[in-house]
């Protein structure tokens, strides 16, 4: 099964994000974790949330969507789409590596067709090595009197004890002393989230999550291992998860998990 598409939406207009969103979500496979009314307001969000693709209106207060990007570090950077009323800009969009321009009113065959071309730039920047987007895709872990070539890939989550990390693969624990904020700046955050001071999970790792006392939550890894999240990384977790919470609840009840 294909990973879910993560988008960011960022338009000054309500209306327009909204439908937008209902579009999107009726891919199917496309989850809405972010909405921004302005370049400014998306500069910051995004410098914070890993997302794989912006849908990105041209003309917006404060930053338009070009300055937008500029001010983003190329790590953070996710595809774009260029979603606007003016055809003016295209030429535009194109130099700035944009995926597609959308002009509005968006078609839903349109934005299909767009969709499928941001599938097919990141099964491809899958297959390429994640050093080209400035994250090793092996790291030297000491094992032993030897080093041992590890893949990033296949690091499941990772928890501090003491001055050193425990590594944890399918099929083995290797220890490394590094800081964890250190070893974080490592991690693609697009595959890895912070959920605790002493614990780093692979997103796609995660199986379950519940509510697990005041800003907390439970998780269940798929290798069956259990643990909970710091109050400080909820929201990065959230987000990390694409859990969305229903208008106007302040409840984690209806939490609901889209991955």
């Amino acid at each position: 099964m294909s990973p879910r598409v993560r988008a960011a939406i960022v338009d000054d207009e309500p209306l327009a994000r909204a439908r937008l969103a209902r579009l999107l979500l009726a891919e199917g496979d496309v989850d809405v974790i972010a909405e921004y009314a302005d370049g400014a307001q998306a500069a910051a969000g995004l410098a914070e949330t890993a997302v794989d693709v912006a849908f990105l209106d041209v003309r917006m207060p404060h930053a338009d969507g070009f300055a937008m990007l500029e001010r983003l570090p190329p790590a953070r950077r996710p595809l774009v789409v260029f979603v606007t009323a003016y055809s003016v800009h295209a030429l535009q969009a194109f130099d700035a590596s944009a995926i597609d321009y959308l002009v509005k009113p968006v078609a839903p065959a349109r934005l299909r067709e767009s969709v499928a071309r941001v599938r097919q730039r990141l099964a491809a920047n899958a297959a390429a090595p994640a050093a080209a987007a400035g994250y090793p895709e092996r790291l030297a872990v000491p094992d032993g009197q030897r080093l041992r070539m590890i893949r990033v890939a296949d690091i499941e989550y990772v928890r501090a004890q003491g001055n050193y990390l425990e590594l944890h693969l399918e099929d083995r624990t290797l220890l490394l002393r590094e800081t964890m904020a250190g070893f974080l700046r490592r991690l693609d955050p697009r595959w890895f989230v912070r959920i605790h001071r002493s614990r780093i999970v692979r997103i796609d790792m995660v199986d379950q999550i519940e509510p697990y006392g005041a800003a907390q939550y439970w998780l269940r890894l798929r290798n069956g291992v259990c643990m909970t999240s710091g109050r400080s990384y909820r929201e990065p977790l959230r987000r990390a998860l694409g859990i969305v919470r229903a208008a106007g609840s302040h409840q984690d009840e209806d939490l609901r998990h889209t991955r």
